[in-house]
């Protein structure tokens, strides 16, 4: 798993992992009649068809600088939720209980009554802003033709999972919801104080609140804090009595299944079993885990025999039978034990594990991965296996299997051939694709996530392992080997916490219609949720709830808007990690305008970036689709200028709009970058990546899609500056954030002097933990030195800039200018002519004028 220098790259031999089915959402150019026959939403004929996008597995990215990173230790490294303070519920309007107002996501105003100053929290937010949701515009153009342009389009990232600080206030109670649409009564809702009847926002009926709403005055509306917060949880405990809420005594989400592949030679065994060892002395005291190792028989390791290392041994060759797996239950072995009490053993059966020893290659060994799962799928359900077929929930949170894989399945259900030249290949890959898809919702089904974290030179088949992480709301990541890494990965997979049986509706304005989504999630079935008569939401199962992810969602206008103000609303239900049921409902409004240049100095250029990049990178399925969509960048690019920028006087040449200065060099990245460039050598590498960026968080897309770059300055100081190859100067240390990769970069000259090279090398390592330390996955990170054969890697990552002209170079990067004229000269002579456009170069390729720097 090794990247190779920039090389054109060859069709894949075999298919691309799964990428998810295209449906039509619920009709919003119908108008809002009765749904159509066996359908809970009654979709039109007419309606524009939306695509739902279903890859795996969520990272995360933190911003802030924080204290470095310990590879391994046992305080989570991920975010966790804080267990919410209930609010208990209102009987009615004149309850004397003293209401505190929420401090997150206050609003300006409140049922059309501007709310006085002094009763805003501090750190109100701007209505059009909300930690999970971000627009690609704070504004609404009302000229459809315009909004709906294809090249820039209209969206929002949504991370309706997102643990925030202060988080939104808890109410114990059932939501209020508009019978006619489904929509849930928020801040925006007009609400006569005389009657208490409110009026939704999304459809523009009459609500009836059997007088919870009758108070004295607008501002007394203020006391519920679904009318005084863009944001609210509603809490419902399955422990019914007043006022619990479940706590937690530990921090972990779940019992952990540690599935080990057995066919590993001695350097990779050593290195994995290093990772073990640290993985499980950072996990809780009362944390439960299990130990399972695979080849072409399942061993499932027992606890109960001390300091002795015992096992039962199932085959692999084909699926556990019902009564081997009741053998297992109701047996006397302890398959499943907390760490307080198996510590040490789980420590030996570590250190007994041993190399493979037959002389085969490892891509023919045979492993029965599927086999394995199943396995550890029958214990986690345990007597519950013969009950009904129905969702499972029990105590403890989500069950997690880790696999820990060094090769690809070739064993029992599930596998593939050894070799892709196999006559029957294709065939076969595909029935197992299927096969892995189903175990995926089958361990969803039981509140179950299969996170795969695979290691070494053998190719794994990414294609097969994809459906069952996809399915079942894990990842599949990729590791050079089963060090550092690999163990950092382990840990941060372990303890993210996660809901489960999650829903996530949308929903909108009738002047606005959702077009396409793409994250970790599939088209939920109108059993899975309730239906109301006229309701149009845009409804979607999610694998897993987790902080982590972002959905993204595009939108259009139906026609010439006429309103003020356009709604939207997001709302997710799903079973936390501590066993309560959560209704987030999120409720943003924005403005709309006439003028075009109100609307362009409203963009936000990150997002809009992220969001163009989701839809291109979903239909780069193959090596030579993504040479075409590096194409449609260019057309895109182009049409945005043509549409949203002015001509240059007596010229072909186009001025791109000053007011989205920083958007077509965040897409020529993309353009150039690993996701649909050729800088990764092998397709299984791309795939993987592609899927982590589909469902990444904002600030990891961010980031995967143009990398961050900082100079380390003398006396300790780091300066961030463009991404470009100016930035490689020979007296200096540089990092460069991408997302899944940091590399540090240190040149000849300060190389050179020992001392001062191990002191910027160590200020850089400091720094690339920090901006890493809450991610996941957990960034490979390199360092190397000016000229060596791994600077390649950093070089194919930074625009070549160094092909403009001195003026473009200095306008572009300031920094320059800091530089003596023989530092200047050294620099221009160290560059290596290739034909890889600069920004400027391509952007005059496409007939348009580069954008002023910001």
């Amino acid at each position: 798993m090794e990247e190779t220098p920039p090389q054109p790259q060859p069709q894949p031999a075999h298919a691309s992992p799964p990428f998810p089915a295209v449906f039509t959402p619920p009709s919003a150019f119908s108008s809002r009649g009765s749904p159509s026959p066996g359908t809970g939403h009654g979709p039109s004929p007419a309606a524009a068809p939306a695509h739902f996008s279903t890859p795996p597995g969520p990272p995360v990215f933190s911003s802030p600088l924080r204290p470095a990173a310990v590879p391994f230790r046992a305080t989570p490294a991920s975010p966790q939720p804080v267990p919410f303070a209930a609010r208990t519920a209102y009987s009615s309007s004149s309850s004397s209980a003293a209401v505190s107002l929420p401090t997150s996501s206050a609003p300006h105003y409140l049922n059309g009554v501007t709310t006085p100053h002094g009763h805003l929290p501090s750190a109100a937010p701007p209505p059009e802003e909300s930690p999970y949701v971000l627009f690609s515009a704070h504004k609404v153009l009302k000229q459809k033709k315009l909004l709906n342009a294809p090249s820039l389009g209209f969206g929002a990232l949504v991370s309706p999972g997102r643990e925030v600080t202060p988080a939104p206030e808890a109410v114990e109670r059932d939501p209020r919801r508009c019978l006619n649409c489904g929509a849930y009564v928020n801040l925006y809702c007009d609400v006569s104080i005389s009657s208490g009847q409110w009026r939704c926002v999304i459809c523009k009926k009459q609500n009836d609140s059997e007088e919870e709403f009758v108070v004295s005055s607008k501002h007394d509306l203020l006391q519920w804090p679904e009318l005084a917060s863009s944001a609210v949880n509603y809490v419902q405990s399955r422990n019914r009595r007043p006022g619990f809420v479940p706590v937690p005594d530990t921090r972990v989400s779940g019992p952990v299944f540690i599935l080990i592949d057995e066919c590993l030679d001695e350097a990779h065994l050593q290195h994995l079993q290093g990772s073990l060892h640290a993985f499980v002395d950072s996990l809780s005291p009362t944390a439960r885990i299990g130990i399972i190792s695979y080849g072409r028989t399942v061993s499932v390791y027992d606890f109960s025999e001390g300091a002795a290392v015992s096992a039962d041994v199932l085959p692999g060759n084909k699926s556990p039978t019902h009564e081997s797996l009741k053998t297992l239950i109701y047996g006397t072995g302890v398959y499943l034990s907390p760490i307080h009490a198996s510590l040490p053993v789980a420590h030996t059966i570590f250190s007994s594990l041993r190399s493979y020893r037959l002389r085969v290659p490892e891509v023919s060994r045979d492993r029965c991965l599927g086999a394995a799962v199943e396995v550890a799928l029958g214990i986690i359900q345990g007597p519950s296996m013969e009950l009904s077929r129905g969702i499972i929930k029990r105590a403890g949170g989500n069950y997690r299997i880790l696999v820990c894989a060094g090769g690809p399945s070739t064993f029992g259900p599930g596998s593939v051939p050894h070799s892709i030249q196999h006559p029957n290949y294709a065939y076969l890959e595909k029935t197992a694709m299927k096969w892995m898809e189903r175990l995926g919702h089958e361990a969803q089904r039981h509140s179950t996530i299969v996170d795969i974290l695979c290691a070494g030179t053998c190719p794994v088949r990414v294609p097969v392992l994809q459906p069952l992480a996809k399915c079942s709301g894990g990842v599949l990541l990729l590791h050079d080997d089963f060090g550092e890494a690999f163990g950092v990965n382990m840990q941060r997979a372990s303890t993210r916490a996660a809901g489960s049986h999650g829903l996530f509706e949308i929903r909108c304005s009738d002047d606005m219609l959702v077009t396409q989504v793409i994250g970790p999630g599939e088209e939920a079935s109108p059993d899975s949720h309730e239906t109301f008569k006229h309701d149009t939401s845009f409804c979607i199962q999610m694998h897993s709830v987790e902080e982590t992810q972002s959905f993204s969602v595009s939108m259009e206008a139906k026609g010439d808007i006429k309103n003020d103000f356009v709604y939207f609303q997001f709302a997710v239900r799903y079973s936390n990690m501590y066993q309560a049921e959560i209704t987030r409902v999120i409720t943003m409004r924005l403005q709309t305008v006439d003028g075009l240049s109100a609307y362009l100095a409203s963009v936000q250029d990150d997002v809009a970036s992220v969001i163009i990049g989701k839809r291109t990178v979903l239909s780069a399925r193959t090596a030579s689709d993504a040479i075409d969509m590096r194409l449609t960048i260019d057309e895109r690019v182009k049409d945005i200028a043509h549409k949203f920028g002015t001509q240059v006087p007596k010229s072909k040449l186009y001025w791109f709009p000053k007011e989205m200065a920083s958007l077509p060099e965040c897409l020529f990245h993309l353009r150039r970058g690993p996701l649909l460039g050729s800088i990764i050598g092998h397709e299984d590498e791309r795939s993987v990546l592609r899927n982590l960026f589909l469902n990444a968080s904002f600030d990891l897309s961010l980031r995967m899609l143009a990398p961050r770059c900082i100079m380390h300055r003398e006396g300790g100081t780091f300066e961030e500056l463009p991404a470009y190859d100016l930035a490689m100067q020979s007296n200096a240390a540089v990092v460069l954030d991408h997302g899944t990769d940091i590399f540090i970069w240190l040149g000849a000259e300060l190389a050179a002097q020992e001392g001062q090279s191990a002191a910027a090398l160590a200020a850089c390592r400091t720094l690339a933990e920090e901006l890493s330390e809450l991610r996941f996955p957990a960034p490979r990170i390199l360092s190397f030195k000016e000229g060596s054969s791994q600077a390649r890697y950093f070089v194919s990552r930074l625009i070549p800039a160094h092909k403009d002209p001195t003026y473009e170079q200095e306008a572009r990067f300031t920094q320059l200018r800091t530089l003596t004229p023989e530092q200047r000269a050294r620099l221009k002579s160290s560059f290596i002519h290739f034909d890889d456009y600069s920004f400027c170069e391509w952007m005059r390729s496409l007939k348009l004028v580069p954008p002023e720097p910001s």
